[in-house]
Parts: C-alpha cells; sequence; structure tokens
C-alpha cells in the first residue's frame, strides 16, 4: 500500500502513519503544522514528509504523481480558531475537494474522511445513528460537513468515519491534554457536565485496518466507544490517572454556546460491518495516557471551543 496522509503530522494522521509504515507501507505526510509539529514522526526509510497545504494545488498535483497514492486518508481540517470562518469553509471545504479531484485523475482505490460527530449538532436521540439529520452549529463543523457532502460527487471509492474524541500519543487536543497540562502546571481547571464518548487510539487503528480494506464497505459509519462520561467525571478519572490529590472540587459549568450537552454515537452499523469492537476502556487508556505525556510533555493545546481557552 502506497497511503498518503493530509494532516499526517497531527494526532491522528501521525499515529496512522505509524502504523502504517510498521505495516510495511510506503507513506507520504501532509501537513502545515498549524495545529501540530515538526519532527513528532520518527525518521523511517518508508516515510516522506512535506510541509505545505492542501490548497496549494499545484504542491498537491505534483505530490500525487510523484508518490502515486494508492490510498488516501484525508485528516487535515482547519480548527484552531472558532471565528475563522473563511480558513474554515477553504480548508475543510475547498480542500476535501481538491484532494478528491487528485484521487480521481490518479485512480486513488480509497479515500478515508475523518469527519466530526460534531457535524450532528444537539442531538434528537442518543446514541447518535448515522441516519440522524446533520445539524452543525459551529464553522468548524459546518466546514467539515460541507466537505464530506462533497464525497459522492467523485469517483474514487470512500469512506466517511464520523469520529468520538480519539486520544491516544500526541493527542494535543480536547479536554485530556488541556487537563493534564494545568494540573501538572498546578493551575486551577474547569470542567463542564457535557458528556461525551472517548475512544483509544489502538481502538481506532485496528478499525482503520478493515476500513483501508479495498473491496470493503463504503459510506458513512460512526466510531464510538459506545459509552459517554461527562466532562468533569472525566477530569476526576484524570486526577486518578495521575495519581494526584486535590484540595477541592473541579469547578462544574454548563456548556457553553458553541458545545454540546451530549454526543454518543451509536456504532452499531460500524461494529457489524467491519467485525470490530472498542476493546480499551476509559480507565486503561487515560493509563497510558498520561504515561504518554509524562515521557514526551505537552507543549501546547488546541481546541475548536470559545470557552475552553479561559
Amino acid at each position: 500500500m502506497r497511503l498518503l496522509i493530509t494532516g499526517g503530522a497531527g494526532c491522528l494522521g501521525s499515529n496512522i502513519a505509524e502504523h502504517a509504515l510498521a505495516q510495511g507501507a510506503a507513506v507520504l505526510v501532509l501537513d502545515n503544522y498549524a495545529t501540530s509539529f515538526r519532527g513528532g514522526l520518527p525518521p523511517h526509510p518508508n516515510l516522506r514528509e512535506v510541509e505545505g497545504s492542501i490548497l496549494d494545488g499545484c504542491l498537491l498535483a505534483r505530490l500525487f504523481d510523484e508518490f502515486a497514492p494508492t490510498h488516501v486518508v484525508h485528516a487535515a481540517a482547519s480548527y484552531q480558531d472558532p471565528n475563522d470562518w473563511v480558513g474554515d469553509l477553504r480548508t475543510n471545504a475547498e480542500g476535501t475537494a481538491r484532494v478528491m479531484a487528485e484521487c480521481d485523475r490518479l485512480g486513488v482505490r480509497r479515500l478515508i474522511y475523518l469527519q466530526t460527530a460534531l457535524c450532528y449538532g444537539q442531538p434528537l436521540r442518543t446514541p447518535i445513528p448515522v441516519d440522524h439529520p446533520l445539524a452543525p452549529i459551529t464553522s468548524y463543523s459546518i466546514s467539515k460537513t460541507a466537505g464530506e457532502q462533497m464525497l459522492p460527487l467523485g469517483r474514487t471509492p470512500w469512506v466517511s468515519l464520523r469520529l468520538a474524541n480519539i486520544y491516544g500519543p500526541r493527542n494535543y487536543t480536547g479536554p485530556i491534554p488541556i487537563f493534564f497540562k494545568r494540573l501538572r502546571e498546578g493551575k486551577r481547571c474547569f470542567a463542564t457536565d457535557a458528556r461525551r464518548d472517548f475512544l483509544h487510539m489502538d481502538d481506532f487503528l485496528d478499525l482503520l485496518d478493515r476500513v483501508l480494506d479495498e473491496g470493503g464497505a463504503q459510506g458513512v459509519f460512526n466510531v464510538s466507544s459506545g459509552a459517554d462520561v461527562s466532562i468533569a467525571d472525566l477530569f476526576d478519572a484524570m486526577v486518578v490517572a495521575m495519581g494526584i490529590t486535590l484540595d477541592e472540587p473541579v469547578e462544574v459549568r454548563p456548556p457553553a454556546a458553541d458545545d454540546l450537552a451530549t454526543l454518543l454515537l451509536d456504532p452499531s452499523l460500524t461494529e457489524r460491518t467491519f467485525g470490530w469492537r472498542a476493546r480499551i476502556g476509559l480507565k486503561e487508556g487515560l493509563r497510558r495516557q498520561v504515561a504518554w505525556f509524562d515521557r514526551h510533555g505537552v507543549e501546547a493545546t488546541f481546541t475548536h471551543l470559545t470557552a475552553a481557552r479561559g
């Protein structure tokens, strides 16, 4: 397999790259490092890493021609500034269209689109099935949903994975790294009573192996552990995993206007279709995550939410 990964230096992309390299694939990573770090991937003879944007049509065409990928994982996304509507729309919608066009031109066998579960907006019911109406409410989720809805226009076989919160090595996005960094620095934290589901990276990579199979199913699938937890309870679990004691409980706030009260995906279709099920529980997953953070540190964190920046 010759795998091109857009956004390949980010948490998801870099873990996919390492996993694919270990299985003997040739990997090309394209990233602009807006929400990732240079040097995160160790050198490998079958790895090529290029700095650039998916909006650079000339660069994209040259890389597709030179590398001739058989498979593409489209993980690149803009989300770091909730008010950069134009930037989000260009990267997440136009950028997706550009990647699709190159896949069609080169005859790529399989295109995997990594989508946010925020595409569903405020859920009408939970767990959320894949046929739930789409009602994104943020610039990030609106533009990512626009990109997903482009996929059927192309000729390349595709799968869109609507993702729960995936955590693991090089995870600098969301509440887990934010809690870790602030707690290690002795800073006060706050949490919300919003509920989310969290999936460990190893479970996600197990699923991705099955999704990349050229003879596999196509379409849209939820990727989830099937269980949710409040962000406040997640904070308490992080405190336990880090082995620390706090003088007082964390301040719990209601979700902000750009957040969702609950987001639990129904993974049953994914489980039936790909013969897959999440196996790593939150307690064990957080133990692994804290151990990784303690070894490697957390230099910076990223979020699409306004309130979490406070």
